[in-house]
């Protein structure tokens, strides 16, 4: 009889493409991480399971979170098809403002030409301009994931400003976050027919005021960029603890994975990462 998972290890991705890169799996590596996964029999959870663990019911022993940040086009072209051959899911924060419109394009295995890949730079200069949809992902595509159960869909905001470098006080910082969580509230309402307790902070970024508007709008499970921890039964889920995904094969995934997961050595690691970034930044500010 096997136990339920006690701990788990929350993955995050940006773009998958071509090639490997900044914030970038390659699509070959990419495979072969998702091959690994499924031939260790580890299980990919989506947001209400999560739910259901942090409240303390019962997971399958390996269980994993595959999460992926803003909405880019690649994770429909590349990711979609693998997640699809491997019978795993993922949970996409997409920039609500930033799906277009207009029809679904091809993706790898369909034996058509694929739409041009743009590195990460040239990804945020695209979205951030005139031209999102080059690199982001259009409605009938996140349809279409949906339909195959590829991805399931949860807000990343509706623009993904940075509202405590934009606004001038805490209240004009707090309401321009309160609306852009409400805008991407609605647009999933009106697009999907609902929207989750589930939010993922823009640039990783959150602070007390963040956290207080994203409660009194609904939000209940808070996706950060940090790594320096544990998400356990019981622990915070407003404090879901990521590690970024590299470029690399299967083996450093499933090497990872047992750090991330284990009771003694993993807390450790957290500690020692911890002050070893805390000394990194020292030596750059003294620099």
């Amino acid at each position: 009889m096997h136990m339920s998972s006690e701990n788990i290890p929350v993955l995050m991705y940006h773009h998958v493409g071509p090639t490997g890169g900044s914030l970038t799996v390659s699509a070959e590596h990419f495979e072969q991480q998702i091959r690994g996964l499924a031939e260790k029999g580890y299980r990919s959870l989506g947001a209400a399971e999560l739910e259901g663990f942090f409240r303390g019911q019962a997971v399958a022993p390996k269980s994993v979170v595959l999460t992926f940040d803003d909405g880019y086009l690649d994770n429909w072209v590349y990711a979609h098809p693998v997640l699809e051959k491997y019978g795993m899911t993922g949970i996409m924060f997409i920039i609500t403002g930033l799906i277009g419109e207009g029809a679904m394009r091809p993706y790898q295995g369909q034996g058509q030409a694929l739409p041009p890949w743009y590195p990460h730079q040239e990804s945020k200069h695209l979205m951030f301009g005139n031209e999102p949809d080059r690199v982001m992902l259009r409605w009938e595509e996140v349809y279409a994931m949906r339909r195959t159960g590829t991805f399931e869909f949860h807000s990343h905001t509706h623009t993904h400003k940075r509202w405590d470098k934009l606004c001038v006080s805490s209240q004009q910082k707090s309401d321009a976050l309160r609306k852009d969580l409400h805008d991407s509230q609605r647009c999933l309402q009106e697009k999907l027919g609902g929207a989750s307790a589930h939010l993922c902070w823009p640039q990783g970024y959150f602070d007390a005021d963040y956290v207080t508007t994203a409660r009194e709008l609904g939000f209940e499970y808070l996706y950060t960029t940090d790594a320096r921890g544990q998400n356990t039964i019981g622990s915070d889920p407003g404090h879901i603890y990521r590690f970024a995904v590299r470029n690399r094969s299967y083996p450093w995934l499933q090497q990872r994975l047992w750090l991330a997961t284990h009771p003694t050595l993993g807390p450790w690691y957290n500690r020692w990462k911890a002050k070893s970034d805390a000394k990194k930044q020292q030596r750059r500010i003294k620099q």
